[in-house]
């Protein structure tokens, strides 16, 4: 159907700029790391007569790979107030200005003998990734369909996963990896961009956006036509009304605001525990240490490269998975209370062969076995489907609250990405093969968090989510409503 093929051309066209900049970006500083800190030695000996000290060395690289994550933190705080001005799409399509600079900078920053560009590069880079990873969930969970929003806003989680993979293969010494080629890998991120500013216009602003932030009803109408075609919008429109008419009056809220607010406590929480959770399950830390984990596996050191294009293919193809899995039940399911406690425990499975593998990998290095590939692969072969908690704020909040949640969320994540890549050597080093029992207490938690205190939402519209985190941020005054006291007492008679 028509319909179909515009909301997939969507997200299309959303994902190539979106959160696949995220893992792309992620993956391509990997390949050339000894060639730019090689590159800055030369630059500081050209500029100075004097060499770098290898410690000296070590420190600027860990500036420039925590560029990232501190740009990504900028762009998620200022991702906010990027949609409600801008709306969803400009937001987008702005964005990307972002990454051009980046690629300027860094595919000139040999040319110009300045390794400070490359580290300014990064910083640009992770403000789009920010920015993305906050507003790309937001424009298409706002124009999916109620039974095909939980399954199209998890198509973020598989842009990631496949920036990853791509990221990998270009980073290939055969392909841009090389020494002489790696500016123009780094630059490589501008293309997704140039496609995303080509493609996107073509297609509507967030239906919602455009009723509830702008009064748009026309615009709206228009929108919903592109996206459903000839389908019966009557429902749609007059749930997304019922929600204009109950925040009516109302402005776009901060997030400090969000935190004092009691009839959202819950749904503060619910986000807190859950972006945490995403980088706190120790996920990323396999990508920040992918080489280092698989030298000591005892894996040459020329064929490290292509094993490591098998973690991003394992998420692929597991994030794709889930997205099959989503739109064949049809329904708008992303965090049921049940469901979601049988995929968060799937998420805790990979750290208990995770023991195994470090286990094993030991005693790869000494006697070469062969069985320490199938115990990587058991590692990596299960992956949480970190779309779930990117569409969370979508669903538990209005349309007034859910930018500054996003906000919210984002910042947690980019946090924490920066916390556990600083802190996860220091874990191995203490924790030996342990070293993933912190992670798998995270996501027990998380597990029971999920199972014990967030609601359904397969089935139900934004205002019918509200209400039931309504009922239980209000739960004590509920049952004190019911309970009036003693009646007055008139006589003291015994």
């Amino acid at each position: 159907q028509l319909q179909s093929k515009v909301l997939i051309l969507t997200i299309c066209a959303a994902g190539i700029g979106g959160t696949f900049q995220y893992g792309y970006n992620i993956s391509i500083i990997n390949a050339p790391t000894s060639y730019i800190q090689a590159f800055m030695n030369e630059t500081w000996l050209e500029r100075t007569g004097v060499p770098l000290e290898s410690g000296v060395i070590l420190l600027l690289w860990s500036l420039t790979v925590s560029a990232y994550p501190l740009g990504g933190l900028i762009g998620a705080l200022v991702a906010g107030p990027m949609a409600i001005m801008l709306g969803r799409k400009m937001s987008l399509l702005l964005n990307n200005v972002f990454v051009i600079i980046a690629a300027v900078l860094s595919g000139f920053s040999r040319m110009a003998k300045s390794f400070e560009m490359i580290m300014l590069s990064r910083f640009f880079t992770g403000v789009n990734a920010g920015v993305s990873m906050n507003i790309q969930p937001m424009y298409l969970a706002e124009s999916a369909p109620k039974k095909l929003r939980g399954a199209v806003a998890l198509t973020s989680a598989s842009f990631t996963a496949l920036g990853l993979v791509l990221g990998q293969v270009v980073g290939l010494r055969e392909l841009l990896g090389g020494e002489e080629s790696w500016p123009f890998l780094l630059a490589s991120n501008a293309v997704p961009a140039l496609i995303q500013l080509t493609a996107l216009p073509w297609f509507p602003e967030s239906p919602r956006y455009l009723l509830i932030d702008r009064g748009d009803k026309e615009s709206c109408i228009s929108a919903l036509r592109k996206l459903r075609g000839n389908s019966d919008l009557s429902a749609e429109l007059e749930e997304m009304l019922a929600e204009q008419a109950a925040v009516k009056g109302q402005r776009a809220k901060n997030p400090w605001e969000l935190f004092r607010n009691p009839a959202l406590r819950w749904q503060v929480v619910s986000i807190v525990v859950l972006s945490s959770a995403m980088q706190l399950c120790g996920n990323d830390s396999m990508y920040f240490y992918a080489a280092y984990v698989f030298q000591e596996a005892g894996i040459p050191q020329d064929k490290i490269p292509y094993v490591v294009i098998g973690t991003g293919s394992c998420e692929l193809i597991t994030s794709v998975t889930c997205v099959r899995l989503l739109m064949h039940s049809a329904d708008t399911q992303t965090v049921d209370s049940e469901e979601a406690v049988i995929t968060n425990l799937g998420f805790t499975l990979p750290f208990v062969p995770g023991k195994r593998f470090l286990r094993s990998s030991q005693a790869v290095s000494r006697h070469s076995r062969p069985d320490s590939i199938n115990n990587i692969f058991d590692f990596l072969t299960i992956s949480f489907p970190a779309g779930v908690t990117g569409v969370l704020p979508t669903e538990v909040f209005d349309q007034m609250s859910r930018p500054a949640a996003y906000m919210i969320c984002g910042s947690l994540l980019w946090f924490n990405l920066f916390l556990v890549g600083t802190a996860f050597p220091f874990i191995v080093k203490s924790l030996a093969h342990f070293c993933y029992v912190p992670f798998l207490v995270v996501c027990i938690c998380t597990a029971l968090y999920v199972g014990f205190f967030l609601p359904e939402t397969k089935g139900k519209s934004f205002l019918e989510i509200s209400e039931e985190f309504k009922k239980r941020n209000f739960k004590a005054q509920t049952r004190a409503a019911f309970y009036k006291g003693p009646e007055e007492i008139k006589s003291t008679v015994l």
